[in-house]
């Protein structure tokens, strides 16, 4: 059984203000898009930016098998939101773009508009059948490419820079805050009989503060000396399963000629001893991807993404 998350990089119709500019151009996007997913075969893949919904179903139509679609209800204000991806029927837990209660509105601009939400909805779905079962929640964090007024992706100078990076991770670590809130919702009482993960494009790596964020209790992470020794904290703690990850895998994103993992699964105790495998991109195939630079629209007719899937194998 496969599980993973995969950013699909702007996923629109062609005609519009951010998809493909003509029908080929889109059409290669798809073909190249479903010919992942065929080979990966997940059983449920987490999606961020899907941009039309019709695109979507334009893939799902391109996907060997009985795959089905369910997105979030909550965009940002290009139209992208999560979703899903599954081959078994999945039921709709939450759907929320919800902030942590306490955390008061957040900057967003240097006119001073502020945000009480996040850019983008938070998708959680359940599915079980007779032999296994999982609640998984999709989401994508704030970008940190950054905009600025009047559609630039460059600023007039470093002090602008500067002020509205400090605004995305204000906002970035907000998002975070409210996946960790919504989580342990879902994990419940112990979580060390759960099976939840949490997926997504955090647009961070696993070291940044606002990317741990997500982990809980510190203490026994994989790969630390307290991984093996059962405690308290294991009750509420979601694993980040990259230090599983072959290490010339270990990236989903290349910026300006550097390899970082920016797209994390999460998971539950119960789920870790059911890893055979994970990995980024193609089972057996290490990522290859374009590098990308400061601004999106470059890659406007570009087939396929620029990020990787990431994903786990479990047994069921």
């Amino acid at each position: 059984m496969l599980v993973g998350t995969w950013n699909l990089e702007n996923l629109y119709r062609p005609g519009g203000p951010f998809g493909p500019r003509d029908k080929a151009a889109y059409d290669a996007k798809l073909a190249s898009l479903a010919t992942t997913v065929n080979l990966l075969r997940p059983t449920l893949l987490g999606l961020q930016e899907v941009g039309d919904p019709q695109a979507l179903n334009d893939l799902v139509e391109l996907l060997d098998g009985r795959y089905t679609a369910t997105l979030s209800r909550f965009p940002d204000e290009r139209g992208i939101r999560v979703g899903f991806l599954s081959d078994l029927p999945v039921n709709v837990v939450a759907d929320t773009p919800a902030l942590p209660e306490g955390l008061r509105p957040l900057q967003i601009d240097d006119s001073g508009r502020t945000t009480d939400r996040a850019g983008r909805g938070v998708l959680v779905v359940e599915f079980s059948t007779r032999v296994t079962w999982l609640t998984a929640a999709v989401c994508h964090l704030k970008s940190k490419l950054l905009s600025y007024p009047g559609g630039r992706f460059a600023p007039h100078n470093e002090g602008e820079r500067a002020r509205y990076a400090t605004y995305a991770l204000h906002r970035r670590a907000a998002e975070a805050a409210g996946v960790r809130v919504l989580a342990d919702t879902l994990i419940g009482d112990d979580g060390r009989r759960a099976r939840v993960a949490v997926l997504g494009d955090f647009n961070d790596e696993a070291g940044a503060a606002t990317t741990q964020i997500l982990q809980g209790p510190p203490g026994s992470e994989i790969g630390t000396p307290g991984f093996d020794r059962p405690d308290s904290g294991d009750a509420k703690r979601l694993w980040n399963i990259a230090p599983l990850i072959p290490e010339d895998q270990r990236y989903s994103r290349v910026q300006a000629g550097r390899r970082e993992l920016i797209d994390h699964v999460f998971v539950t105790r119960d789920m870790i001893d059911r890893i055979t495998h994970a990995g980024t991109g193609l089972p057996h195939d290490a990522a290859r991807l374009p590098s990308v630079g400061e601004d999106p629209t470059a890659r406007r007719d570009a087939p396929g993404s620029d990020h990787a899937p990431v994903w786990i194998v479990l047994t069921r």
